[in-house]
């Protein structure tokens, strides 16, 4: 493949898959729609479904036996995502307001499957009992989502746990129910999403095996091109979609959308992969990108528990957050002189920022919740959802 042939295939196939599976998306929720599922399920299926580019590119890298590079594409997706989906949408909209219990339960989730993650990269769980560990902590999610209060009550979940488990999800949902609203399916959708299931595979992989070609020719190393090129170009349309619901005043939507996509990429994308294909020997910059990942979605975690939500100020520092792990992971990947002690210095130099932001700076209004200029509505009442004591 000539430079130029794998140029065209690489901005072709970007274009492609980016633009077909926003139509994938709306296809996917029409058809969750006339499933009945709720809002917050159909918020995990649309995550399903923008995650499509990513998840394709890292498995079609590592079955071509380029782990780091896959492995890049998804821990490297992730850290861009918590820059420019809450970094960057807290800096347009000034703040993403959020509710605690928002932040808690999908929080929860998300450092969990983080967690694996980094354990899975490190060699200390082989990657068949984390993928069995990550796919158990999202289907528990995926039941406290969907599962009625009769059907949790006969599970003998506690009547405590799951008024929390119900108000926490009727927050996001009302939110959610306002950002999607999508139209139930009609025959023609399902054939519509099928196709561009198709086409989402096909394209990815043309961009995937287009960027390592060109990654070969020019000795760039694969934690660079999956890590940091094609994990950038593939979160680029939920990084469009979360600006906009963070400017619609959206935040548990905007929060939603971050973690959701997180969670799916890793489990997805690299945890099944793995178990399947396996993940080669831990490499020194898999396991930075991974450390970034848990630390930043924790201090992300913690700043949107702390003020109910998230400020431009700290949307400004989880981008510049970001830039500093751009810069570790090219340095690693080159062997730049002291790479490795100045990567690890920079990331503490970050923890130490965050750390005290945390502890020294907070808003005089953090203990008052406004999530925007439109408030969440209250969610329909359903019949099942009354608990048999």
């Amino acid at each position: 493949m000539t430079t130029a042939i794998a140029v065209a295939a690489f901005v072709a196939g970007a274009l492609v898959s980016l633009a077909t599976s926003w139509l994938l998306v709306t296809r996917l929720e029409r058809v969750g729609e006339r499933l009945s599922l709720s809002e917050a399920l159909l918020g995990m299926v649309a995550a399903l479904a923008a995650d499509a580019p990513e998840v394709t590119a890292a498995v079609s890298a590592m079955a071509g036996g380029e782990q780091r590079l896959g492995a890049g594409v998804v821990i490297g997706s992730n850290v861009f995502n918590l820059a420019a989906l809450l970094g960057l949408g807290a800096v347009v909209a000034g703040r993403i307001g959020l509710h605690r219990k928002v932040v808690l339960l999908g929080g929860t989730v998300a450092m969990g499957v983080a967690g694996v993650c980094l354990a899975v990269v490190l060699g200390v769980v082989p990657p068949a009992a984390g993928c069995l560990l990550g796919l158990l902590v999202v289907g528990l999610y995926v039941v406290a989502l969907g599962v009625s209060n009769r059907n949790l009550a006969r599970m003998r979940v506690p009547r405590r746990w799951i008024g929390w488990l119900r108000s926490a999800v009727a927050e996001e949902e009302a939110e959610l129910e306002l950002a999607i609203r999508p139209a139930p399916a009609r025959w023609p959708d399902g054939l519509v999403a099928a196709g561009s299931l198709v086409v989402v595979v096909a394209a990815s992989v043309t961009m995937e095996r287009a960027a390592a070609a060109l990654g070969n020719r020019f000795a760039i190393p694969e934690i660079v091109v999956g890590g940091l090129v094609l994990a950038a170009v593939t979160s680029l349309p939920n990084a469009v979609a979360a600006v906009y619901l963070a400017g619609r005043g959206r935040g548990a939507a905007t929060l939603s959308t971050a973690l959701n996509s997180n969670t799916i990429n890793v489990a997805a994308g690299l945890l099944i992969p793995a178990a399947l294909i396996g993940l080669g020997r831990p490499s020194g910059q898999t396991i930075l990108a991974a450390a970034w990942y848990i630390g930043l979605t924790a201090a992300v975690l913690a700043f949107a528990y702390r003020d109910r939500g998230i400020w431009r100020v700290t949307g400004i520092l989880v981008i510049a957050a970001y830039f500093v792990f751009a810069g570790s992971v090219l340095g690693l990947a080159y062997a730049w002189p002291h790479a490795t002690g100045a990567a690890i210095l920079a990331g503490l130099a970050v923890a130490a920022v965050f750390a005290a932001w945390l502890v020294l700076d907070r808003h005089p209004d953090a203990g008052h919740n406004h999530p925007g200029p439109a408030p969440p509505q209250p969610a329909r009442p359903d019949p099942d959802d009354q608990v048999i004591t």
